[in-house]
This record gives structure tokens, sequence and C-alpha cells, in this order.
């Protein structure tokens, strides 16, 4: 179908993209988010007792980005869920929200040959192997190796397995990684997780630009409908933005089309005349990670 034909064309344009993290394979963030929707017109999305919803959950790969799977479900699905409609890339990282952190979930990722990076539950038991040298200065505070402690989870993920204590820098905050990926460095899996980012600006830039919380019918199919023409639009810019070999970003040219939808002045001459501290004054809400 259409979406999916520009999908193919964007991911052949930004394929060679380099995402400063010194690595070649292909890197996907996973994560879901909640549209509300009201549930006396969509009472076969109900979620709670006065709430009605449906969850977008995306792959989205981080040359780009470039969303490569969209799948709307019922908002009360639980996120891990989803994993189990995925065939996984051989080489390819995955990057994960601890609500897929499902050690059975994770050995398929393994099995398929693939390479995740998550964030440890507080509840975690690891037992540790061994360990891996720290550089001084980078944030990692430990790089262990082992598996988990309870038999169970054991049983689910039967290899080895990485715990890399960090502290953020700019922020102080705490934080483990867990990875299957026993050779990358250990910064590497702090910057890989922290690229998540990218996948909650395309959740912000899909529903709040292409004003997708306002349907225009209120079946199944009419919010999966809408929901697939918001990300072809989104694709489609993708687009115009290699192709145009833009300056700056994907996201600088997302807000300037989102902010001058209007102007009468030649498009190429708007997405490169737009002062470089357009993104200061107008994308002020910065997301953070952790």
């Amino acid at each position: 179908d259409l979406a999916t034909g520009l999908i193919k064309r964007a991911r052949r344009l930004y394929a060679g993209e380099d995402l400063g993290l010194e690595l070649d394979e292909t890197i996907y963030a996973l994560d879901s988010t909640t549209i509300d929707l009201s549930l006396q017109l969509f009472p076969w999305a109900e979620f709670r007792s006065t709430k009605a919803g449906v969850k977008l959950h995306t792959q989205l790969d981080l040359r780009g980005p470039i969303p490569v799977q969209i799948e709307v479900r019922a908002a009360r699905s639980h996120d891990v869920l989803w994993l189990d409609t995925l065939i996984f890339e051989p080489g390819a990282f995955y990057l994960l929200d601890r609500a897929y952190m499902d050690f059975t979930r994770l050995a398929k990722i393994a099995r398929a040959g693939a390479f995740f990076v998550t964030r440890a539950k507080d509840n975690l038991r690891f037992s540790r192997i061994g360990s891996n040298p720290k550089i001084f200065g980078s944030g990692v505070c430990s790089d262990q190796v082992g598996q988990p402690t309870l038999p169970k989870a054991r049983e689910a993920f039967p290899w080895p397995l990485r715990r890399i204590r960090f502290v953020d820098p700019d922020t102080g905050k705490k934080l483990v990684f867990l990875t299957n990926h026993l050779e990358v460095p250990a910064e590497t899996v702090a910057a890989l997780y922290k690229n998540r980012w990218h996948i909650e600006l395309f959740f912000r830039w899909i529903k709040q630009h292409l004003r997708i919380k306002h349907f225009f019918g209120t079946s199944p199919n009419a919010v999966k409908t809408q929901v697939w023409m918001a990300v072809s639009i989104y694709v489609l810019i993708a687009i115009l933005h290699k192709e145009l070999k833009l300056p700056g970003s994907l996201h600088r040219t997302l807000q300037i089309l989102s902010v001058h939808p209007f102007e009468k002045i030649p498009l190429h001459q708007l997405l490169t005349e737009t002062p470089d501290n357009f993104m200061d004054t107008h994308d002020h809400n910065q997301l953070w990670l952790w």
C-alpha cells in the first residue's frame, strides 16, 4: 500500500546516515503511546470505566528516523505482547523500554541473532560471573557479565547477559542497562539507549502536529486509517528532507512545516532560509529520556 511503499523508499534514502555511535548495524527503537478517545464515541476502545483509547505500537529505524512497523491495538493490552508479533532482524539492535522487560521475549530476540538494550527493573536479581574494565569519567560505574538469579528467568534466558550501571553526567541520574551484546563498549550501550528519545519526538509530532486526536470516523478501521495517513505524511516529509538535501535534522524540517503550513513562498525557500535559531524559539519543550 501507499505507506509501505513510502517507508521502503525513505529507508533506502537514509540507509547510510551516520548516527554518531560507530555502529554499522541497524538500530531500532520500540515503544508505544496511548491515544485518548471519547468513550461515548468509541465504546469499543474502552480501557477504563470512564476512558477509551488505543495504543500505537511502533518500531522506529533510528536512521531517519523512519517508522518501520506500526500497529494499533487496544489500550488495555500489555505492551510486551506486541513483541510476539515481530520478526527480529539478525545483527540489529533493539532499544526497549522497561515495559518490554520479559526474559521470554528477550530470548526471542537473542535466538534471532539480534541484540537488545533495555533498562533493568528494580527487582531484577542478577548473579555476576565476571566484570569488564571501565573507563574513568565515562559515567560507567560497573560493567558486569552474569545471568538472571531466579531459576525460571535463567531457564527462559540461558545465555550470558551484561548489566551496566551508569550515571548520567548531565542529570546525575543512576541507570541500569541490560544487553546481550558482550563486546560493544558500555558507554555505547548507554548512548544507544539515550537515542530512544527519537521515538518520543515521533510520537509527539504525530499526535500534536497532525492533530491525530481528532478522528474523522469512529470505527476501528477509521481510527487505523487516520493513523496510517499521519504516518504517511511524516514519511513523505522525511523523503522530501533527504531528496532536497535540506539543512539540519528531519525534526527541524517537521517543525518548520508545522509552524508555517500556509506560507505563500516556495517550499525549498521556506525550508532553506529559515534561521538556524528556529528550533530555539519554536521547540523549547525538550524531551529528556531519563
